[in-house]
């Protein structure tokens, strides 16, 4: 699996524990950063993960910023993107076994370390469960159109 990351400035220490989490689960990434701790606009850090997902650069990607929202929105722009805001182990997993999300969304403001790891773990390690769930998917698809 290969995985984009990238946060805005609200999400950079979150961001760094969850690259920490793809190193010890042997992930291959890339980060999009931002380098630093100043102020950017998040629909400039999501679009790169977000476009480079859609056009199977990379099989997911994980977005981060204050809330995960502005991440979540600007990510779901890009079609054939399925981002999945989530704060939640439980969501987590639901969003790859029922909904085949790529791309997920979270908010260093909102879940800290621990949890964060959990939900990013049990999303990349999640599976589609297909079966009633590809129709589901196919509607989505259509909406795209």
């Amino acid at each position: 699996m290969k995985v984009a990351i990238s946060s805005d400035h609200g999400g950079n220490r979150l961001r760094a524990e969850i690259i920490d989490l793809m190193d010890e689960m042997g992930i291959e990434y890339e980060d999009f950063g931002p380098k630093d701790d100043g102020s950017v606009d998040y629909p400039d850090y999501a679009k790169p993960v977000a476009q480079r997902v859609a056009d199977g650069e990379f099989d997911r990607g994980i977005v981060i910023c204050g809330t995960g929202i502005g991440m979540s929105i600007a990510a779901n722009k890009v079609k054939g993107i399925r981002c999945a805001l989530c704060h939640d182990v439980f969501s987590a997993k639901a969003t790859r076994g029922h909904n085949d999300s790529n791309v997920l969304a979270m908010g260093e403001r909102v879940v800290g370390p621990g949890l964060a790891r959990e939900i990013a773990r049990t999303w990349l390690e999640g599976e589609f469960e297909g079966g009633r769930h590809e129709r589901r998917i196919e509607k989505l698809k259509e909406l795209e159109q």
